[in-house]
C-alpha cells in the first residue's frame, strides 16, 4: 500500500507532465479525449447500473451493488474495442504506404536496384544493411522465444515469431506514417490489436493459461517497442531535416541510442515497481492504462473465460462512426479507457495552447509562439518524468524529503494549487515572449 508521501511526490511530477501534454495535444484533441471519458463516466457507467442492475460486472458483484470504479473497469472494454478499431482504421488508411514499402524492399534487393544518392535528405543506410539487420533481429528474437518464452516448443516459437515479424513490419509503416503526417502514433490501438490476434492464434495452436498470457504479453511488447521506436525515429528525422542533418548518420547513431535505452529502461521499471508497485491498490499512482488494457485483453482469452466481445464490438462501432464524422477515433477511445482524473488536466494545457496560438492577428507570430510553447511543454513532460525517477531513486535510497503530516493538511492542497497555477502562468507568459 502506498503512503500519502509517495502519492504526493507522484502527483507533483504528474501535474507538470499533464499540463505539457495537454499543450502539445492541443485543445481539440484534449477535448475529444475528455469527451470519451465523460461518455463512460457520466453516461455508460450510471446507465449500466440503472438499465442492467443484475448484470455481473465483477466476480460476484452485480451492477446495482458495484462501485463506480468497478463499473468503469467493466465498461472500459468498450474503449479497448475502440482503440483496436482505430488501429485497424490506421492500417487501412496506410495501405498505400505498406504496399510501397514492400515494393521498395524488393527493388533494393534486385540487381542494380540501389538508387543514386545525390541529395542530403536522400542519403540513408543501405537497405541491404537494414534487411540483414532485420533478419538477425528476427533470429535473435526467435531464439529468445524458443529458449525462454515458449519453453522449447518449436511450433509455438515459429507461430509466435511469424506473428511478430508480420505485424511489426506492417504496423511500423503505419506508425511512421502517422507521426510524419499528423504527429500522433496510434501505438495503443495497434498493440492491443496485436494482443488480440496473437492471443487468438496462440490459443488455437494450444498455448493457454499463464504461459500463454506471458507469451502474448511478450509478443505484444516486441511489437509495441518496434512501433514506438519507428514513431520516435521519424520525429528525429523531421528535426534533423530542419537542422540540416543527414539521415544516414542519424540512422547509424539511432542504433546506439536504442541500445543505451534498452540497457537502462529495465532498471527504471524495476525501480518504479519496487517503490510504487504495479498493483490494483496503487492504481491512482501507477495507473499504467496501456498495460492494464493489455491485461484486460489477454486474461479472458487465455484463461478460457471468453472476451467481452459485445463491449469490444460496441467500441468498434463507435470508432467507425467517429471516423466517418471526421473525429479522431483513437483519441476518443483512449479517453474511454484512461481514468477521468488523468484526462481532465489535459484540457488546461490545451486551453493554454489555444490562447497562445490565437491571441495575435499575425499568423506567423502565433506559429512562433506555439512552437516556443511546444518546447516548454516538452520540457514539462521530460522534467516530470525525470523528477519522478529521481524521487523514486531517493526513496529507494532512504532519502525522505516530503513532510508527510503537513502534506495531508488543507494548506498543502492550497499550496499545490498555487504552484499549479504558477506553472500555467509561466507556460502562458513564456510562450508569448518570442524573438
Amino acid at each position: 500500500m502506498l503512503t500519502e508521501k509517495t502519492k504526493v511526490l507522484f502527483s507533483i511530477n504528474t501535474s507538470a507532465a499533464l499540463l505539457g501534454m495537454g499543450y502539445i495535444v492541443g485543445l481539440k484533441y484534449a477535448a475529444i479525449i475528455c469527451a470519451g471519458s465523460v461518455l463512460v463516466w457520466w453516461l455508460i457507467v450510471p446507465g449500466i447500473a440503472f438499465i442492467f442492475p443484475d448484470l455481473e460486472v465483477a466476480a460476484g458483484v452485480t451492477a446495482a451493488s458495484a462501485s463506480a470504479e468497478q463499473l468503469f473497469s467493466y465498461a472500459k472494454s468498450i474503449g479497448i474495442g475502440g482503440i483496436a478499431m482505430a488501429g485497424i482504421i490506421g492500417v487501412v488508411k496506410s495501405r498505400g504506404v505498406i504496399k510501397s514499402a514492400f515494393g521498395l524492399m524488393g527493388k533494393v534487393f534486385q540487381k542494380g536496384g540501389q538508387e543514386e544518392e545525390t541529395q542530403r535528405t536522400q542519403k540513408d543506410l543501405s537497405m541491404k544493411i537494414i534487411g540483414i539487420g532485420s533478419l538477425l533481429t528476427i533470429i535473435a528474437t526467435a531464439l529468445f522465444f524458443y529458449f525462454d518464452v515458449m519453453s522449447g516448443n518449436l511450433l509455438f516459437t515459429i507461430v509466435g515469431i511469424v506473428i511478430v515479424a508480420v505485424i511489426a513490419f506492417l504496423f511500423t509503416t503505419v506508425a511512421a506514417n502517422a507521426i510524419a503526417i499528423v504527429g500522433s502514433n496510434p501505438v495503443s490501438g495497434m498493440t492491443l490489436m496485436t494482443l488480440i490476434l496473437s492471443s487468438i492464434i496462440m490459443v488455437l495452436v494450444g498455448l493457454k493459461g499463464t504461459g500463454g498470457m506471458v507469451a502474448a504479453l511478450i509478443m505484444g511488447g516486441v511489437v509495441c517497442t518496434a512501433l514506438a521506436s519507428a514513431g520516435a525515429f521519424i520525429t528525429d528525422l523531421k528535426i534533423g531535416y530542419w537542422l540540416g542533418s543527414t539521415p544516414k548518420y542519424q540512422e547509424t547513431y539511432k542504433f546506439l541510442g536504442i541500445l543505451v535505452s534498452a540497457a537502462t529502461v529495465g532498471g527504471v521499471i524495476m525501480l518504479l515497481n519496487k517503490i510504487y508497485g504495479f498493483t490494483p491498490d496503487n492504481a491512482d499512482v501507477m495507473a499504467a492504462p496501456q498495460a492494464r488494457a493489455m491485461a484486460a485483453v489477454i486474461e479472458p482469452l487465455m484463461s478460457g473465460q471468453g472476451a467481452p466481445w459485445l463491449l469490444y464490438g460496441i467500441g468498434a462501432v463507435i470508432a467507425l462512426v467517429l471516423n466517418a464524422c471526421g473525429i479522431s477515433a483513437l483519441a476518443f477511445a483512449l479517453g474511454m479507457f484512461i481514468p477521468l482524473q488523468l484526462n481532465l488536466p489535459l484540457i488546461v494545457g490545451g486551453a493554454v495552447n489555444y490562447i497562445v496560438t490565437t491571441r495575435s492577428k499575425d499568423a506567423e507570430v502565433n506559429r512562433k509562439r506555439g512552437e516556443k510553447g511546444t518546447l516548454l511543454a516538452s520540457g514539462f513532460i521530460a522534467g516530470g518524468a525525470l523528477m519522478g525517477v529521481v524521487s523514486t531513486a531517493l526513496q529507494f535510497g532512504g532519502v525522505q524529503l516530503a513532510l508527510t503530516e503537513w502534506t495531508q493538511t488543507a494548506w498543502a492542497e492550497w499550496l499545490s494549487l498555487a504552484m499549479y497555477a504558477a506553472l500555467i502562468i509561466y507556460l502562458y507568459k513564456a510562450s508569448l515572449k518570442i524573438k
